[in-house]
C-alpha cells in the first residue's frame, strides 16, 4: 500500500537483543493513518517485543522508531500518552465493577465525563454487565473491557498484542467487529496475532518468524507474490501414505494435513490428472483433489521455508 502521508509509526532497523540473543531483528516498516496491520506469527517470533518497544516500554539495541511523530527512545511518556495498548495480559481489576474499571483507568488519563464512560460501555457491548464485578466475567467480556480501558483516552493509534488469544471463534469474530467499528471513527491499529485466519481481516499483514519481518503487504499481495504455484485440497487413503509420498514428489512444493485431509503447493500450472496419477501410484484411494483458494498460513509456511 503506497502512501504520501506522514506515517503514523515509522521504524528502521529495529533491533533487540537480550545477551546474545536477538529477539527483533533489523526491522523496518511503516504504519499510515486508518490502516489496520496485523503483525503475523508464532508465539516467540518478536511481535510482543516490537510493540514494547514502539511503547517505549524497552530500549531498542540498535535502530530507531517514531510513533505518532514521537521518538521512542527519547518521548517515551509521550507516546504513552497519546496511544492505546491492550496487552495479552489484561490489566484488570477483578475486585471493581466493569465501570468502576473505565472510571479508574479514565483518571489515569484526566478522563472524567460520566458521558465518556457511557459511551464507551455502549460502544465495546458492555451496558448489561456495568456493574458486575470483573472477577465473575467471561474472558470475552474481560477482553472487551480491557479494549475499553485502552480507547478510554480516544487514542488516534492503537496497539493490540494477542487480543484474542484464549476466547472463542465467535468472540473473535465479534472483537474484530469492534476493531473495525473503531476503524471507521479514525483509529488506526497495529495488530498482533497468531491466528492467520484473523490477519485476513487486516489492511496489511507482516509476517514475522525468527525476529524478522519476512514480508508485509496487503493478505491479496500476499498470496500472489509469495505463492510458487497452485494451491489444492486432497482428500485419500490411506492419508499419512500418500502425505509421505506428495512430500517427496519433485512436483510438490508443500504438502500437509489440513484436519480430516492434505492441502498441497504444486509446481508451476500442474493440471488435476497430473496429480491425481502421483497419489495413485503411492497406492491412494478414494481419491478427491479440488483447487483451493490460498491463505495467509500456506503464504507463512512458505516464507518459512525460504528464509
Amino acid at each position: 500500500m503506497q502512501n504520501n502521508n506522514q506515517p503514523v509509526i515509522f521504524t528502521e532497523g529495529l533491533t533487540k537483543r537480550f545477551g546474545s540473543f536477538t529477539a527483533v531483528d533489523h526491522v523496518s516498516f511503516n504504519v499510515y493513518k486508518g490502516e489496520v496491520v496485523g503483525y503475523l506469527g508464532p508465539n516467540g517470533s518478536g511481535k510482543t517485543t516490537t510493540m514494547r518497544m514502539l511503547l517505549g516500554l524497552l530500549r531498542p539495541t540498535e535502530g530507531r522508531a517514531e510513533v505518532l511523530g514521537y521518538n521512542i527512545a527519547t518521548q517515551s511518556e509521550e507516546v504513552r500518552r497519546n496511544v492505546g495498548y491492550m496487552s495479552q495480559k489484561f490489566s484488570l481489576y477483578n475486585d471493581l465493577t466493569v465501570e468502576e474499571n473505565l472510571v479508574f483507568y479514565g483518571g489515569v488519563y484526566g478522563v472524567t465525563e460520566r458521558a465518556r464512560i457511557n459511551e464507551v460501555l455502549n460502544l465495546v457491548g458492555l451496558n448489561e454487565v456495568g456493574r458486575s464485578l470483573v472477577g465473575t466475567l467471561s474472558t470475552g467480556w474481560r477482553q472487551r473491557l480491557a479494549l475499553g480501558t485502552a480507547i478510554i483516552h480516544r487514542p488516534q493509534l492503537l496497539f493490540l498484542d494477542e487480543p484474542t488469544s484464549g476466547v472463542d471463534p465467535s468472540a473473535r469474530r465479534a472483537f474484530w467487529d469492534l476493531i473495525y467499528r473503531l476503524v471507521e471513527s479514525g483509529v488506526t491499529i497495529l495488530v498482533s496475532t497468531h491466528y492467520m485466519d484473523e490477519a485476513e481481516y487486516c489492511t496489511r499483514v507482516g509476517i514475522m518468524r525468527s525476529g524478522r519481518l519476512l514480508a508485509l503487504d496487503s493478505p491479496q499481495a500476499l498470496k500472489r507474490n509469495y505463492l510458487q504455484g497452485d494451491v489444492w485440497d486432497i482428500h485419500a487413503e490411506p492419508l499419512l501414505t500418500v502425505l509421505t509420498a506428495l512430500e517427496k514428489s519433485p512436483v510438490v512444493v508443500r504438502a500437509r494435513l489440513a484436519g480430516d485431509h492434505l492441502s498441497a503447493i504444486t509446481r508451476g500450472s500442474l493440471q488435476k490428472g497430473e496429480l491425481e496419477e502421483v497419489i495413485k501410484a503411492a497406492g491412494g484411494t478414494e481419491i478427491e483433489v479440488e483447487r483451493a483458494e490460498a491463505n495467509l498460513e500456506d503464504v507463512f509456511l512458505s516464507l518459512a521455508l525460504e528464509n
